[in-house]
């Protein structure tokens, strides 16, 4: 274990190497953590238990899974949505997004209480407002649901289901806004936190059950608690300085898991974080909220 400043005592739970580690989720059925590799086109399953990491090569860069009412695992990919059966490893197409768009890639995702799957795209060269946040119907039709998007990244929801936070990260802080869950829709977006640059560029969210924020700080090396009024709370600090994203996870959803990545370091800066692309787990006291699946 490695004991930080802030008292959160952090460990490596797969000393992964990913290029870009993103986008996990706490599969209850399985029991496993569920993450993706973005560039590396890979789906991982770790289980805990037997302290296992398995993966599986998709084909195409992937931003984003989540689980499913039924067997398989529903991806955000390049070219759009899909289905991963884990048992083959075969992977089915569902609903296209932007697969025209060749300079453009699919990035986080998660899905709502209504079994919708939402996921933003990004250009691979991050050029600004060239992505949008989509939203995968049960019956796979898709919704565009943000235009003009630089970096489509965390987001989450309430546990009243009225909110729905959001980050577009080159815009240095969280957004929020009205939620209606029956339709999906999104209203009166306002900003809720502000994140200074010096810190590091807001990456992945989750939220735990006392309403409370987590996010990942890229470049930052840590995961910051804010509260719903956007105040600061709490810093884990990382030994790697990408932090990618957070879900909270376990048989009490108390184990924090946080992705990172090693790509564009130099030889230099990997000898100084030889845990860069790690899965790290840290249990820092607050429950998180279980997952929802698709329902599609």
């Amino acid at each position: 274990m490695m004991a930080r400043d802030d008292g959160v005592e952090v460990e490596v739970a797969v000393e992964a190497r990913a290029q870009l580690g993103e986008g996990p989720i706490w599969n209850g059925a399985s029991g496993q953590l569920v993450w993706v590799d973005i560039m590396a086109c890979r789906v991982h399953r770790f289980t805990p238990d037997a302290e296992a990491d398995e993966s599986a090569d998709v084909g195409q860069p992937v931003g984003a899974v989540a689980a499913r009412t039924t067997p398989g695992l529903v991806l955000a990919m390049r070219d759009g949505f899909g289905v991963l059966d884990t048992d083959t490893g075969d992977v089915q197409m569902i609903a296209g997004a932007e697969a025209h768009v060749k300079g453009n890639r699919m990035n986080d995702g998660k899905c709502d209480s209504a079994g919708r799957f939402w996921a933003g795209t990004m250009a691979f060269d991050q050029s600004p407002a060239a992505g949008a946040l989509y939203r995968l119907e049960r019956d796979h039709s898709v919704a565009k649901m943000i235009q003009g998007v630089s970096i489509s990244n965390g987001l989450c929801w309430s546990a009243d289901d009225r909110s729905m936070y959001y980050i577009d990260s080159p815009t240095q802080g969280v957004d929020v806004f009205d939620f209606d869950a029956a339709s999906g829709g999104l209203s009166n977006r306002r900003r809720v936190i502000d994140i200074p640059k010096e810190a590091g560029l807001p990456d992945g969210m989750t939220i735990d059950e006392q309403g409370f924020l987590w996010v990942a700080l890229y470049g930052g090396g840590a995961v910051r608690r804010y509260s719903p009024e956007g105040e600061l709370d709490l810093t884990i600090e990382l030994p790697a300085a990408q932090i990618t994203s957070c879900t909270f996870g376990g048989n009490d959803f108390r184990d924090l898991y946080i992705t990172s990545a090693a790509q564009e370091l130099s030889e230099e800066a990997l000898a100084a974080q030889p845990h860069a692309g790690a899965l790290f787990v840290c249990r820092p006291g607050p429950a998180g909220l279980p997952a929802n699946p698709y329902a599609g």
